[in-house]
């Protein structure tokens, strides 16, 4: 017994002089876990609250488009752009307010969560979709030089039909024959070989325009 006493001892004194070297180690370690693991519940119960809240803003923008209530959308989908721009209820509900202007025909309005989603949406495609919202939004204000400001940068090549197209008609209003044929010519072979009904339909448009200003040399 005196012998297991001893080497109890023995190692409650090395545990001893263990927690003497690192016991202010570990201590700061297991504080800066806990502080982390509080953070991070913390970090999802304020995404979770940001999440609630920007959902029941978007539902109201849903209502006021199904009501053509251009006013009631602006303002829902302008306090989802100021409060929740992190939330993907920020990119649709720009989206969405900026199509409930233009359909009543507040070109100057739409074009506020356009410029907004172009530069700073959170989804890349949603950027290219309101720079092509844009852009024609510009094309019907004649403000051509701005418009075709937003379809001159790269884009991906799903979306390099349409932009083409619309940056066709942005040249041609802008008196540019020339380089709107070849704009339009660069849409119909973007969508060569197409199968989807939609994408047919666009490269006939396009076509159609193309033959309308003559054919590229």
């Amino acid at each position: 017994m005196a012998a297991f006493d001893l080497e109890e001892q023995e190692q409650i004194s090395q545990i001893k002089g263990w927690w003497e070297q690192y016991g202010t180690v570990v201590t700061a370690i297991a504080v800066v876990a806990a502080l982390a693991s509080v953070g991070w519940q913390g970090w999802n119960w304020y995404r979770g609250k940001q999440g609630a809240e920007a959902s029941a803003l978007y539902g109201v923008v849903q209502q006021a488009v199904a009501e053509r209530n251009a006013q009631k959308a602006r303002e829902a989908a302008g306090t989802i752009i100021e409060k929740y721009s992190g939330t993907p209820y920020a990119d649709l509900a720009a989206l969405m307010s900026a199509k409930v202007q233009s359909d009543v025909g507040d070109l100057k309005n739409a074009r506020v969560p356009l410029a907004w989603a172009a530069e700073k949406a959170n989804d890349p495609a949603l950027r290219s979709l309101a720079r092509l919202r844009l852009a024609s939004v510009l094309l019907d204000e004649k403000a051509y030089d701005e418009a075709l400001a937003q379809v001159q940068a790269p884009v991906d090549a799903d979306m390099a039909a349409r932009f083409a197209d619309l940056k066709g008609d942005i040249l041609v209003a802008k008196g540019k024959p020339e380089e709107a044929r070849a704009a339009y010519k660069e849409a119909v072979d973007a969508l060569a070989g197409a199968t989807k009904s939609e994408a047919s339909a666009l490269r006939e448009i396009a076509q159609a325009k193309l033959d309308a200003v003559g054919s590229v040399k």
